[in-house]
């Protein structure tokens, strides 16, 4: 069943919809109004909060909080509430994939449990274990296995890398892991100071595990490849115009590529299977986001897919957490803001393919008012920062809806208009133990 509404437009639209302003129900189900009139979930409610603005955003745009439910009549909603503002800290919530009906499961964590206290931003579900969350601190990467919760237990958490058995006196931030589960990447940085070294890799079954990537630059932070095979680093290497690129190729000693910021050089961007989208801030067309391979004998490069008719217009933050193995051209992303501007796009959440075709899928209104209460004094706490579940159907983001309390929704993504049929997710995970008793995971993608 392919899911209702949405509509295409073409890029360089100069159509402005009036924002929207609608009541929704207090959990579950929801339809968008024309021209829009896609599915929506409300997730959260004041129930939830115990009647305060205690939800934290959803972390990032390419941090998925969806988890990996190909197969299932449920997915699962990572997201946390503020133990400091009456929550329960980082908590799960259920969606019935039939129904659309929303079961709060409650805290992931007892509440003497350290990681109850967390804001939940940086952590992430597996790509391809149902159960697994990756959660983290400023010393440990985490597997938690949120399968006790679901019962009404508690989750069991083991340690996937502690930087102290590496690098006493440093700290790690910023995690990703490939789409196998095998490959980690995060910044290192001084415990002390919060200065940023670098980079770091994370193989887990390598006999040498630990791979350091020094700054050569102005250091911003750090982002592995879903396939695992890259690293992208973003430096401001010259001390000029803005953030600049570092493209490592895992395993190699070879020098890094570099793509300077006036070259297009990602600002805010997501990784593929050995790919980026990246926001381009010098292109000649505005709000455009442009596709880099990594190889750089590979082409296209730099392919423009994105971009609005209006300097006022702009795509704040992109999502591909549905990517797979395959040509980019045959795949799309997905992406959300939020303005005071009235300008083409800039407060609804959208999709484009990955072919340069320019085509744009409209999906739904944020329902975000930046000068409401909700999400604190901060813009940027106020903005949806959405991701897309693995299989490209599920769209999550936080809105204060114009109010003084930030909310979870998700929207069912009519992909359809994109790519018919929608591509598949990745089916099957399983281990190899080696004679060595190291473990490598692989994962199945059907083609």
């Amino acid at each position: 069943m392919t899911n209702p509404g949405g509509f295409l437009e073409y890029a360089t639209s100069t159509a402005v919809r009036p924002r929207v302003k609608m009541t929704l129900p207090a959990r579950g189900p929801f339809e968008f109004p024309a021209p829009y009139s896609t599915v929506g979930i409300r997730l959260t409610n004041a129930d939830d909060t115990g009647g305060a603005d205690a939800l934290w955003y959803t972390g990032y745009s390419y941090w998925q909080a969806i988890n990996a439910h190909v197969g299932a009549p449920e997915l699962l909603v990572f997201l946390s509430v503020d133990r400091q503002r009456g929550g329960a800290g980082p908590s799960l919530w259920a969606v019935d994939k039939a129904t659309d009906q929303v079961r709060p499961l409650g805290a992931i964590f007892p509440a003497e449990h350290a990681l109850s206290w967390s804001t939940g931003e940086g952590w992430y579900f597996s790509a391809t274990e149902p159960l697994i969350l990756y959660a983290c601190d400023l010393n440990c990467l985490y597997r938690v296995d949120v399968g006790p919760v679901l019962s009404g237990g508690a989750a069991t958490v083991s340690t996937v890398v502690d930087v102290r058995q590496y690098r006493p006196g440093k700290m790690l931030w910023q995690w990703h892991t490939a789409q196998s589960g095998v490959v980690h990447s995060a910044t290192l940085k001084d415990a002390a100071t919060y200065a940023a070294d670098g980079a770091i890799v994370f193989v887990e079954g390598d006999p040498s595990p630990w791979r350091e990537y020094p700054r050569r630059g102005q250091y911003d932070e750090a982002h592995v490849d879903k396939a695992g095979a890259w690293l992208l680093t973003k430096d401001n290497l010259d001390g000029a115009q803005g953030e600049d690129n570092l493209i490592y190729a895992i395993g190699s000693t070879a020098e890094p590529r570099s793509i300077l910021d006036e070259e297009g050089a990602a600002g805010h961007s997501d990784n593929g299977f050995e790919y980026m989208i990246a926001a381009d801030n010098w292109n000649a067309s505005p709000g455009a986001y442009r596709l880099w391979q990594f190889d750089e004998a590979r082409a296209p490069q730099g392919q423009l897919v994105y971009c609005t008719s209006s300097w006022t217009a702009e795509l704040q933050h992109v999502s591909h957490c549905n990517a797979r193995a395959g040509a980019p051209a045959d795949q799309y992303a997905l992406g959300s803001g939020a303005s005071r501007i009235d300008a083409p796009r800039n407060n609804e959440i959208v999709s484009f393919r990955l072919d340069g075709g320019l085509d744009v899928l409209v999906i739904a209104p944020v329902l975000t008012d930046l000068d409401a209460a909700g999400g604190g004094l901060d813009d940027y706490a106020k903005l949806p920062k959405g991701n897309v579940d693995i299989t490209g159907e599920y769209f999550l983001w936080t809105s204060n809806l114009g109010g003084d309390r930030l909310d979870a929704l998700l929207v069912k993504v009519p992909a359809h208009w994109l790519v018919d049929p929608a591509p598949p997710p990745p089916s099957r995970v399983w281990t190899v133990t080696a004679p060595d008793g190291t473990t490598r995971r692989f994962v199945e993608v059907p083609t």
